[in-house]
């Protein structure tokens, strides 16, 4: 029962569900599916795909993400970023539009699906760690930009090409003469009326005397507004047939049952893109669900996460979808309407459901500068520049990263510049703990404790120098303590005893053993001991497996003062 309880957490919250979870479930999916079916229909076209796309990737994955996720407010669907890294994998291996484009599209989310699925399995939830937060945001407000830029040749009504910010402004400038005049006013408000909405229509409604919870509602169902006036002015005044460019037939139907491409050639050149959408969809739902959880001392488990999220992609990837992943917009919107479970997700998968069998014709008029208005609202809330003055103040190493990661993905692209993200948040990582601070120690007067010698006032003997690692020792950063205590010693002969303060060492690998091995042969040889003190447990446990403290020429000590004690005391 634990076992059934750890992988299927809907047997856990399940047990205790009851009326008022249900009514607060409900209201909740109303609320989000009015947000969903505008949403899903852009950014369906933002990857590239047909609008009924996004409705079937809203659907099945949010019923198969509320069985096995582990958060109560997480909303599971299509997402700005995903949809346009899943644009730009795509676009090198067919073209828009074509039956190739959307079947890769279905083996995308598979590989998607079946990454997260594994290394939830294996619990390797650890491995998104390695994107640091100034990286991802970095790169989270170039791909907001992106996004932005792909979506101006729908305003302007013109046709433009390219996934990187430089060819897609060249793209529009050269077909700027090609400007659909209509299509450009409804972009325009659209995109204006979009943002009046987010900012100005609940205070407006509050200070009416509207309730705060109706006029919540109505703001949240603010983008559905757009959609109808503007659908319905393109069919009254027949727009359609002045240039302006419609969404037009959407099946109506439930999605379809689909089987993905399994060619050799196309998961080649799909994994790397798999890859890089499994770990930022993964990184960016973990941080919604587990910031919403904190609000509710909720718990959050990752490893289950990626099973959930592994789930939902691997039903995107059955019926007609494209990755999916947990959106932020609209899982704060279900948690402040009050979802208490995630079966507030399975109602508004039935919502959806009922869409895309019912409501589609009512889109077929539906202009495409409306969608792009609704996204570009949407990102640009993604966009902040702040975190350049931020890294810049606190550590011109993270600032570089940061900068790197927004330029690059922006002149190169998604995929290089979330893989540089990647590799910059290693390489900061390895280049930090290469060169760990090392502090030379001494005691304050009249206490047993240790302080840096050039921050506090010590005392010191000459014969001892007490140095306190901050830092773990591994291969990286060993030769850098060798490196470091040689040029110390070299040039104060005075030195007979060093003791290596492991307070912050929380582990030794075999290169950083050998490093002590051959620190302390060479003390031996230029007649100066070697000691060792606050030695922690683990580390201690592995150092008595091996010969290195039988050949120790001084002693481990509990504390530093019991060192320092023991070797300046009379003889």
């Amino acid at each position: 029962m634990i076992a059934l309880r750890r992988y299927l957490p809907i047997a856990d919250w399940g047990r205790s569900y009851d009326r008022g979870a249900f009514s607060n479930d409900l209201v909740a999916a109303v609320i989000v599916t009015i947000m969903l079916i505008p949403q899903s229909l852009a950014y369906a076209l933002l990857a590239g795909l047909p609008p009924e796309a996004g409705l079937y990737a809203s659907i099945a994955p949010i019923l198969l993400y509320a069985v096995f996720g582990t958060s109560r407010a997480l909303a599971v669907g299509p997402v700005a970023v995903v949809s346009l890294m899943t644009a730009a994998a795509l676009g090198q291996i067919a073209e828009q539009g074509t039956m190739g484009y959307a079947a890769a599209a279905l083996t995308l989310a598979f590989l998607s699906g079946a990454m997260l699925l594994a290394m939830g399995l294996f619990r390797l939830g650890f491995v998104a760690n390695f994107l640091s937060h100034p990286v991802i945001a970095g790169f989270i407000t170039a791909s907001g930009i992106l996004i932005a830029a792909s979506q101006l040749k729908h305003i302007l009504g013109v046709a433009a090409e390219g996934h990187t910010l430089p060819i897609m402004l060249g793209s529009l400038f050269e077909h700027l003469g090609e400007t659909n005049p209509i299509t450009l006013v409804i972009g325009i408000a659209a995109t204006a009326f979009l943002f009046w909405v987010r900012k100005g229509l609940k205070p407006m409604l509050r200070n009416m005397g509207v309730g705060p919870k109706a006029a919540d509602f109505v703001t949240k169902a603010g983008p559905v507004a757009a959609v109808f006036v503007t659908t319905f002015a393109v069919w009254a005044l027949g727009l359609e047939e002045r240039g302006v460019r419609i969404v037009g037939e959407v099946p109506q139907s439930l999605p379809p049952l689909t089987l993905p491409p399994m060619s050799l050639d196309l998961l080649e050149a799909l994994v790397l893109p798999a890859f890089l959408i499994s770990i930022i969809g993964f990184v960016e739902s973990i941080s919604v669900a587990q910031t919403l959880a904190a609000k509710k001392r909720q718990r959050i488990d990752p490893n289950q996460e990626l099973i959930g999220l592994g789930a939902a992609n691997l039903g995107a990837a059955f019926t007609g979808g494209y990755p999916v992943t947990g959106g932020f917009a609209r899982s704060v919107v279900n948690f402040d309407a009050g979802a208490e479970t995630p079966a507030a997700g399975a109602f508004t998968a039935v919502g959806l459901a009922i869409a895309a069998v019912a409501l589609t014709p009512l889109v077929y008029y539906l202009p495409q500068a409306t969608l792009a208005a609704t996204i570009i609202v949407a990102v640009l809330s993604l966009v902040d520049f702040s975190i350049l003055k931020r890294a810049w103040i606190y550590s011109k190493s993270d600032f570089a990263a940061v900068l790197a990661t927004i330029l690059l993905t922006l002149v190169a692209g998604v995929e290089v510049g979330v893989s540089a993200g990647v590799g910059l948040s290693i390489l900061l990582h390895l280049y930090r703990t290469s060169r760990p601070h090392i502090a030379e120690v001494g005691r304050v007067p009249g206490t047993e404790h240790f302080r840096n010698i050039h921050r506090h006032k010590v005392e010191t003997d000459p014969r001892v120098l007490t140095l306190r690692v901050d830092e773990s020792l591994y291969f990286a950063n060993a030769r850098f303590l060798e490196d470091f205590l040689h040029n110390r010693i070299a040039r104060d002969p005075q030195i007979k005893h060093v003791i290596l303060q492991c307070t912050a060492v929380n582990d030794v690998d075999l290169s950083a053993l050998e490093s002590l091995e051959e620190i302390n042969r060479r003390l031996a040889e230029m007649g100066v001991t070697l000691h060792l003190s606050e030695v922690k447990g683990p580390v201690m446990d592995r150092l008595q497996k091996v010969h290195f403290l039988q050949d120790l020429t001084g002693k481990v000590f509990l504390t530093q003062f019991e060192a320092v004690k023991a070797i300046t005391r009379p003889a």
